[in-house]
């Protein structure tokens, strides 16, 4: 128990450091409202749930790295029991009482205290090897990545600073309860400090509560010393992280862009160029990153050398926050565009929207919406976009696809029986063509294989014609959004005099967007990717598939099929019904490795690096010995197709949709 002097002096030095971290969250605070847009607080009990839940289970952490994810939930779930400790010991120095008791709720108490403490000093020993001895490559950036100037240095600097205060403070309680157990004599419910315990057993019961005492002061000075830095490190993420999950928007799906007003007259930046430009949301993650590292592992871009890192965006966001933190908060424009110090234009137009770094972060960060917004300031406000794509905005624009194909869109039908909706009332589904199926050669070979199918299940389809056009995915991605809201309303237009009972399509990036973004503009829609549509026809009978033997496949997981909308199973099912036996890639379903196509890459040259990314997915594919390399998404089919053609490709698996293996278990022409 502490004297009357030391309980004052405790109690000011606890208000001059809460008041200093105060303040210093207040800048952050102050910072992050710079931001367009808004946090959300609606639902709060869901809200504060999903938060608690992902802090608790740490399931988001064990998405990758399971060795170090255990480390890392020693130390989170420690620290969780820790503001506990700190709180009983707080209590105990100005009280005198046993926290909790000398019952069975404070025997348990102990016993957590003790086993989650050693854990805590295991988890801090492994990172801190990990980081300067062992210098895990996992922690480190190409050579080629942008890095803020103040990375190096803060980084280490940081990580050991934040390492020496857990270990301090962590170690300090421990061997203070170890003192405790020898002046009272052993505690079954605190097995280690009773071990340890012994190597006082020379000092006398004085010396015993000296030590005890000057423990307590170590270990709760260090809380006192650190909470004024707590908004400036990377331990900001232990409340950061959570309070990022807990005010994120709800999205359509994992990679729903947000609409941009073009009625509002008065708004004159479009995209971001600087921080405040971002959203209050993308603001929040530079504060709430972890800096693990863990999203450029599984960004398609990075691993093939490319000088995007999305984990070093956000790093550098912070580090440039850290650096004008009170300018910033005092309103201040930012002194450098986000291309100076944050990203490089190479790196802005290497991404491929794939959405893996969204999926792979633990603390919910989207560092795929930074670049989309820089790419809409770049195309729409400076005009500065590569040149390839303007053939792509002016096809759009002009003849209503990419391809700048002006002939009728359905050429793709010729020789089939192909109703549209002016010919044909109760269709089932409208089929969506889609830019791809209507004038890419090898996607008119899956459109074909559909149709044959469909008319072999008996569904009464229709499709729009010449009526249709681009959804505008390819606009969107490149940061063409006013192209894009055109489109998208001239659709929506067109579907809503329609009105499709279901809209079926064989590219993703269609379900995408008339699924989960045309409603931002009214447009609601019922929207099925074929291979859905296909098991549903299998599993209600309506298609009876035969053929003899098994084909050994792998499966390829479009991005906007599986990680944007979550659809896994359906393509597996239905080529399990065809007699196909799916043998997995290394990295599937949710972390499945991109194609390469998507983010508008399709339309443009590969930004440089040491490697493609559809060379490395096929790669992928191949060493799996399967005889056909199955996708669902006609992007992915020429990506693969292109990739099979290269030499150093020789020998890998035949690639085919799932419908054409449909098709051909059918008996159909394909």
């Amino acid at each position: 128990m502490l004297t009357l002097i030391e309980k004052i002096l405790f109690f000011v030095l606890a208000v001059g450091s809460l008041y200093l971290a105060w303040r210093s969250f207040r800048q952050a605070a102050r910072v992050i409202q710079r931001g367009d847009g808004r946090l959300y607080m609606d639902e709060l009990p869901r809200r504060i749930w999903r938060a608690l839940e992902v802090t608790v289970t740490q399931r988001t952490v064990f998405r990758a790295r399971p060795w170090s994810s255990l480390m890392h939930g020693f130390v989170v779930w420690g620290f969780l029991f820790y503001f506990l400790a700190n709180t009983g010991d707080v209590l105990e120095g100005y009280f005198d009482i046993a926290f909790l008791g000398t019952g069975i709720i404070g025997d348990v108490y102990r016993l957590a205290g003790d086993v989650l403490s050693v854990l805590i000093i295991i988890g801090m020993i492994y990172f801190m090897v990990r980081r300067f001895v062992v210098r895990d490559p996992a922690l480190k950036y190409h050579e080629n990545v942008k890095l803020h100037p103040r990375i190096p240095g803060d980084i280490q600097r940081d990580s050991l600073i934040v390492g020496a205060f857990i270990l301090v403070h962590v170690g300090t309680r421990f061997l203070g309860e170890t003192f405790w157990v020898a002046l009272h004599g052993d505690d079954t419910w605190q097995p280690f400090a009773s071990a340890v315990s012994g190597l006082w057993g020379g000092l006398d019961h004085d010396a015993l509560e000296v030590g005890e005492h000057v423990l307590w002061w170590l270990a709760l000075g260090t809380i006192l010393a650190f909470i004024p830095y707590f908004p400036y490190s990377k331990h900001a993420h232990l409340f950061m992280g959570p309070l990022n999950y807990f005010s994120r928007p709800d999205r359509r799906s994992l990679g729903a862009l947000d609409p941009l007003d073009f009625e509002d007259e008065a708004r004159e930046q479009f995209g971001a160029a600087k921080l405040e430009h971002l959203s209050k949301t993308q603001i929040f993650d530079a504060f709430a990153c972890i800096m693990c590292n863990r999203c450029q592992d599984a960004c398609p871009a990075y691993v093939t050398g490319k000088e995007l890192s999305p984990s070093t965006l956000e790093i550098n966001k912070r580090l440039e926050i850290k650096a004008h933190m009170g300018a910033l908060a005092a309103g201040t424009e930012s002194p450098s565009p986000l291309l100076d110090f944050a990203i490089t234009p190479s790196a802005v137009w290497a991404c491929t929207g794939c959405g893996a770094c969204i999926e792979i972060c633990p603390v919910g960060n989207e560092p795929m919406f930074d670049i989309m917004d820089i790419r809409r300031d770049l195309v729409l406000t400076q005009g500065d976009f590569p040149s390839e794509l303007q053939g792509a905005f002016r096809g759009m624009e002009n003849a209503g696809n990419p391809w700048q194909v002006g002939e009728s869109r359905m050429k793709w039908a010729e020789g089939l029986d192909v109703p549209t909706v002016e010919d044909t009332d109760n269709f089932e589904v409208l089929y969506w063509v889609g830019c791809a199926g209507s004038f890419e050669p090898r996607a008119q070979k899956i459109a074909r294989a559909l149709v044959r199918v469909l008319n072999a299940a008996g569904v009464k389809f229709a499709v729009l014609g010449d009526a249709e056009s681009c959804t505008g995915d390819t606009a969107r991605r490149a940061g063409n959004e006013y192209l894009f809201y055109e489109m998208a309303k001239a659709n929506i237009e067109t579907l809503n005099e329609v009105h499709p009972p279901r809209i079926l399509v064989t590219c993703p990036h269609c379900l995408h967007t008339i699924g989960k973004e045309y409603p931002q503009f009214g447009g609601n829609y019922d929207v099925v990717h074929h291979t859905t549509f296909l098991n549903e026809l299998i599993q209600a009978g309506r298609l009876k598939l035969v053929g003899e033997g098994r084909t050994n496949v792998t499966f390829h997981d479009p991005c906007y099929l599986g990680r944007h909308n979550g659809e896994y199973d359906a393509p597996r099912y239905a080529l399990g019904a065809a007699g196909a036996a799916v043998t997995e890639m290394e990295r599937t379903r949710n972390s499945s490795f991109c194609c390469g196509a998507g983010g508008a890459q399709f339309w443009k040259e590969e930004e440089h690096g040491t490697a493609r990314v559809n060379l490395t997915r096929y790669a992928e594919a191949k060493a799996t010995g399967a005889e056909t390399l199955a996708t669902g998404c006609p992007f992915c089919m020429r990506m693969f197709a292109d990739a099979r053609q290269d030499e150093s490709m020789n020998g890998g698996p035949e690639v085919k949709d799932v419908v054409e293996i449909i098709a051909e278990r059918l008996g159909l022409e394909v």
